[in-house]
């Protein structure tokens, strides 16, 4: 089928407008059709069922799922749609007693750019998410040995290369239409699980720069900071563009975490098409960061939800500190000063440092599920050879205030992303004009129906799109929806 491809990461230059092909459409009507059927099926629940939680997130404890969801008639019980789903939770229970774990989970969304930005339209978008988690102690005996293995396939649109224009990215499922093998790991902990090694191709933003509360928002930029995420050479190693390498971690004490990555400082799919592995002059990414996170004994922990299935599924503190910082040994253009030969100088490495909270700052004592939280994030980057120079972004949400959808989530938080002098004046020196920063504010709702099914509408006013003075300010809409199985 025809796909569309672009960058994810918006550039000083504009992309044209393209038609949005038909087979998207056709993919639009199959999801939502999907969407409607599994809401049927699973609206009268009043609990979604717990998904496994990623092992290798050390922020995340064991905990007892919710409880299985029940049928509400009769009818339900014995419809073929049931039938499927009762014989596949059996068989993913026959596999996940032998360490065997399986997870398909498909995200999709409408979107519409309705005023400002390139041009008003919208288009579709989708993530079919393959994991396979294989714990090698239950399957043959090797205590403490986890291998992971993620397939990943993107289609559709492109909603802020062709329509909002912005630079941090309104929707973080949004990348160039592939299929793509996004991890392959091997992990080993030891002590206790005091001490962990993992090894092959990893996300790093899996557990680095990662928030528990900032994963309800669907701006790029509330995930990992631009400063961050648009270093090095087609960034770190993240969605889409993930690399090889190592990444260690130690637990000194129960609510003290230590980690640091050594990786490829090149994905391993590179801007010419081409896969490599630590090729010449690649240089390495080193990445540490030092959390601290606050668990209050014999209270009821953040419930997991089904929506969070993956990196940021699962509730696991009430509190998070973290610090951290990363850094690239290979050597990077300068943005304003040049040789005698007018070529850009090279400056050898290219670093950064981070600030993140997330903190439940209200829970309520008669009722647990009812809580708000408050994050924040405060990114430093190298001005010298990168675009944004800092990012600082923030947050609230706010669960469990609705009767009967205690799953539910809203929040509302702003991100600003902010140029650094060097790329403002090499701007000017080209004859082009940029602004300082660039503000997104995003509202949002998550609406949860059932083990299966997730809605969550969301909408987003970006200010100064791009830092670009002739993109005026947008207002975008995201209809997002996620079926799991």
């Amino acid at each position: 089928m025809v796909g569309c491809t672009r960058n994810l990461r918006m550039m000083e230059t504009i992309t044209h407008p393209r038609r949005v092909p038909r087979c998207l459409r056709y993919r639009w009507f199959v999801a939502t059709a999907m969407a409607v059927r599994l809401l049927a099926e699973t609206a009268g629940e009043a609990r979604a069922q717990a998904s496994f939680p990623s092992v290798y997130d050390a922020d995340v404890v064991d905990s007892d799922g919710a409880p299985e969801p029940r049928a509400t008639s009769a009818q339900t019980q014995t419809s073929p749609w049931s039938q499927l789903s009762k014989a596949w939770e059996s068989f993913r229970g026959q596999l996940s007693n032998h360490g065997v774990q399986f997870g398909i989970r498909y995200d999709g969304e409408g979107f519409a750019n309705t005023s400002g930005g390139l041009r008003r339209g919208g288009n579709y978008l989708g993530n079919l998410n393959l994991q396979l988690t294989v714990d090698a102690q239950r399957l043959m005996g090797w205590p403490g040995a986890t291998v992971f293995l993620y397939g990943l396939g993107i289609h559709g649109g492109h909603p802020s290369g062709d329509f909002v224009g912005d630079a941090q990215g309104v929707s973080n499922i949004e990348a160039p239409a592939k299929w793509k093998l996004e991890e392959g790991w091997i992990q080993q902990n030891l002590f206790g699980n005091r001490f962990s090694a993992l090894f092959g191709r990893y996300d790093l933003n899996s557990e680095f720069y990662r928030l528990q509360s900032a994963g309800l928002f669907l701006n790029s930029s509330f995930g990992i900071g631009p400063e961050f995420s648009q270093s090095g050479v087609e960034g770190p190693s993240i969605f889409p563009n993930t690399s090889v390498g190592g990444r260690f971690e130690i637990k000194p004490l129960d609510q003290i975490v230590l980690r640091t990555a050594v990786l490829d400082g090149v994905p391993v799919e590179r801007p010419d098409g081409s896969r490599k592995v630590f090729a010449k002059g690649d240089g390495v990414l080193v990445v540490t960061e030092a959390a601290y996170l606050y668990r209050p004994l014999g209270s009821e922990q953040p419930r997991t939800r089904q929506f969070r299935i993956g990196r940021n599924c699962c509730g696991a503190y009430s509190g998070k500190v973290a610090l951290g910082g990363w850094y690239y040994s290979a050597a990077f253009d300068d943005l304003t000063r040049v040789r005698p030969d007018g070529l850009p100088a090279r400056r050898h490495g290219s670093g950064g440092v981070y600030a993140l909270a997330d903190w439940t700052v209200y829970q309520d004592a008669n009722d647990t599920d009812r809580q708000v939280s408050l994050f924040g994030q405060l990114g430093i980057g190298d001005r010298r050879v990168n675009r944004f120079a800092y990012y600082n972004g923030g947050g609230l949400t706010f669960s469990g205030f609705i009767p009967q959808r205690k799953q539910d989530e809203f929040g509302i938080a702003v991100g600003a992303a902010h140029n650094g002098t060097p790329f403002i004046e090499a701007q000017r020196d080209q004859g082009m004009r940029a602004r300082r920063s660039e503000v997104a504010l995003e509202i949002t709702y998550l609406a949860q129906f059932g083990a299966h099914l997730a809605v969550q509408p969301d909408l987003q006013f970006v200010i100064n799109p791009n830092t670009d003075p002739r993109i005026k300010n947008a207002l975008a809409f995201i209809l997002r929806f996620e079926v799991s199985f």
